[in-house]
């Protein structure tokens, strides 16, 4: 009995422990060398023929941002007649409808046109971004959020890819200004250099899982309509694309910027809404689980499934590290309880975090105890009471 309990454990071990190390280092590495040996190309477009482009942004409460935002969009370099704005405004009860307003009414005549519409019957982000889709009149849609800047060629360098006939949506790249108030700019600064580098392998190769919010651009013609609730529009939306078989790629010379965030504890609110949104894809989209639907289903699973996976294998390491004999199992138990008990001290003594590793180590558990919780999120079905960005 003793002896099958070490074996059970054993196995346990190693499957939880090739998980996590699959998901973190041997799946970026399969990516490098898959896109050295087999990389596939874009054909960009070199006409100074300019598509149509409808700028969909839905925002809920944003009279801080909504103005400076505008003022962006219409600072880029895109030609101004070939270019329009569509304002969703889900329910705002702030000053965000009257400040849009009054804006639209000084714009010079020669400015891209922008149309505001108002809902008065929150719909939520999904809902939004559809009724602006129906009212736009472009051939190419952008979609971003009221928080975030461009930069001014950012639509150009986005639309060029479509010079392609076989690309259907294009992400750009989020670069995050520097914050000197934010405990946490040099973990979320590799968080995202890690990610980024993750999408632009997977760009080289096909499509890239899933596009970057605050910048991506797709055909109006392959867009589908978003479910009610749906938390990642920016996930399912190139997922369709895909699903139609065509390319979903990355493109890091179209630049959006925003602030990182300022402390875990906001960190956390976003990730558990990411999260819970993957999990969410269970429910909406069970093709994208599917090789004979998703042409790229094993690294929609290995980018964006088997994250999930990994909080749930970190403590049957621990556990299963513990039960069988040997030097090996003994030194990654001393290991992991090096690392929690580093951990623990950086959430007991805020002052501790100080030292980077601390910090990168209390980080780590954070953000995967986001993912748990994110998990709870979506089980308990309370992912769609909260409108968000």
């Amino acid at each position: 009995m003793l002896y099958e309990s070490k074996m059970i454990s054993t196995s346990l071990f190693w499957i939880s422990f090739l998980i996590i190390l699959y998901t973190y280092a041997g799946y970026p590495l399969l990516l490098f060398f898959w896109a050295k040996l087999f990389p596939q190309k874009i054909i960009k477009s070199d006409s100074e023929e300019y598509p149509l482009v409808s700028v969909v942004i839905a925002v809920k409460n944003e009279e801080l941002n909504i103005v400076p935002r505008l003022d962006n969009l219409l600072a880029q370099n895109y030609p101004q007649n070939k270019f329009e704005i569509i304002l969703i405004s889900d329910g705002s009860t702030d000053q965000t409808n009257i400040l849009a307003q009054q804006f639209i009414c000084d714009l010079n005549k020669d400015h891209p046109s922008i149309d505001l519409i108002v809902l008065k019957a929150p719909m939520g982000k999904p809902g939004a971004l559809n009724r602006g889709v129906t009212c736009a009149h472009g051939e190419i849609i952008v979609f971003t959020d009221a928080r975030q800047k461009f930069a001014p060629d950012a639509i150009r360098e986005l639309v060029a890819n479509f010079g392609d006939p076989e690309v259907g949506c294009v992400s750009g790249e989020l670069y995050f200004l520097k914050n000197s108030e934010s405990t946490i700019k040099e973990e979320m600064g590799l968080y995202w250099k890690i990610e980024k580098t993750i999408r632009k392998l997977e760009s080289k190769i096909g499509s890239v899982v899933g596009a970057t919010g605050a910048i991506y651009a797709i055909r109006k013609s392959l867009y589908r309509d978003l479910p009610l609730g749906t938390l990642l529009d920016d996930v399912l939306t190139p997922m369709n694309i895909v699903l139609q078989n065509y390319r979903t790629i990355f493109e890091s010379n179209a630049h959006a910027f925003d602030v990182v965030s300022k402390d875990v504890t906001q960190e956390w609110r976003r990730k558990v809404r990411t999260l819970a949104g993957n999990w969410q894809l269970l429910n909406l989209k069970l093709q994208l689980f599917s090789p004979l639907h998703n042409p790229i289903w094993w690294r929609f699973l290995s980018h964006k499934i088997f994250r999930l996976l990994v909080p749930f294998c970190l403590p049957v390491v621990f556990i299963c590290s513990m039960i069988p004999d040997g030097f090996f199992y003994s030194a990654a138990t001393y290991a992991q309880l090096t690392f929690y008990g580093l951990a623990l001290c950086g959430w007991m003594m805020p002052k501790a975090r100080s030292s980077r590793f601390i910090n990168l180590c209390y980080f780590f558990i954070v953000l995967n105890m986001a993912a748990v919780n994110g998990f709870i999120y979506w089980l308990t079905g309370s992912s769609s009471k909260a409108w968000k960005p």
